[in-house]
């Protein structure tokens, strides 16, 4: 079941599905027991009431001849699905390969590392993590020599990080 249900505060009117025992109104946040809003109408369908709520919302506003000229609510929404390019066709008209794109996204979502963090999984690999082992091994993965020396100066500054005799350290 689907209301269409007003606010006594503010006047806005929304749908609500099924039967809470409350509800917040989406303008101005006031939450309402279910059973005492005023229900403009109940149906089974969704549609329904979201034609009933904008036919309301035009009347409210003086604009019902104009809302009569639309189409209906659904046929509105699939046809702002339809309209324009869909991302492959966006990318490839940019000169990109979108299974690239695609993989670099999900490369991205996977969670792959930091800098920093790089520098301290080095310090963690390594048995003799001297300042150029380091280096090295935040080279092979992905970070540049000169960032990958900075940031093992931040960490030692930080006291994360201390130089000993055999090299560096996590603390």
């Amino acid at each position: 079941m689907y209301a269409v249900v007003g606010c006594s505060n503010c006047q806005a009117l929304w749908i609500v599905a099924d039967r809470p025992e409350t509800t917040t109104c989406p303008r101005c946040g006031t939450r309402h027991q279910f059973d005492r809003l005023k229900k403009f109408t109940t149906t089974e369908d969704r549609e329904a009431a979201r034609e009933v709520r904008s036919a309301m919302l035009a009347s409210a506003q003086d604009r019902a001849e104009a809302y009569e000229k639309l189409d209906s609510v659904s046929e509105m929404a699939a046809a702002i699905e339809s309209a324009g390019v869909d991302d492959r066709e966006y990318l490839e008209g940019q000169g990109l390969d979108p299974d690239q794109v695609a993989a670099a996204a999900t490369e991205a979502d996977t969670g792959s590392m930091s800098r920093r963090d790089r520098v301290l999984a080095a310090l963690d690999a390594l048995d003799e993590p001297t300042e150029s082992a380091i280096v090295e091994y935040a080279s092979e993965h992905g970070v540049p020599a000169d960032a990958a020396r900075e940031i093992l100066e931040k960490l030692t500054r930080q006291g994360l990080v201390v130089r000993g005799a055999a090299g560096f350290r996590r603390l």
